[in-house]
């Protein structure tokens, strides 16, 4: 009975979205709404990461630590980018997959040498 009430409340809201003169600009508020809490999750969640693991990362030699750094903006760009890369050309989405190889390899390497040292 429950699965029936929550497939009810989905369709109610999509009639209300189909039939209201703007409820698609309503529907893309509460999306962009959504999306900025879920975006805000995660950077207080990389905030608390960044502050329980404050003294390992100091630890780190400086090398690693710019290559960590390096490697997390890459990823942030890339991944900034990534509708504006995979709809250009072939070229451009080549050139996404080896950006995001390349972050990956530079948190390998980093956790390899936390790992050694």
């Amino acid at each position: 009975m429950k699965t029936f009430r929550n497939v009810g409340i989905i369709l109610v809201l999509a009639l209300l979205v189909w039939l209201l003169p703007q409820g698609a600009t309503g529907a893309q508020t509460v999306s962009n709404l959504l999306s900025v809490i879920f975006l805000a999750g995660l950077a207080f969640f990389a905030y608390r990461m960044y502050m329980e693991n404050r003294t390992a990362l100091f630890d780190l030699p400086e090398r690693s630590r710019v290559l960590l750094y390096g490697s997390v903006a890459l990823l942030l760009i890339t991944l900034t980018a990534t509708s504006r890369m995979w709809n250009a050309s072939g070229g451009f989405i080549l050139l996404w997959f080896a950006l995001i190889g390349l972050a990956v390899y530079g948190f390998a390497i980093v956790l390899r040498a936390y790992r050694d040292y």
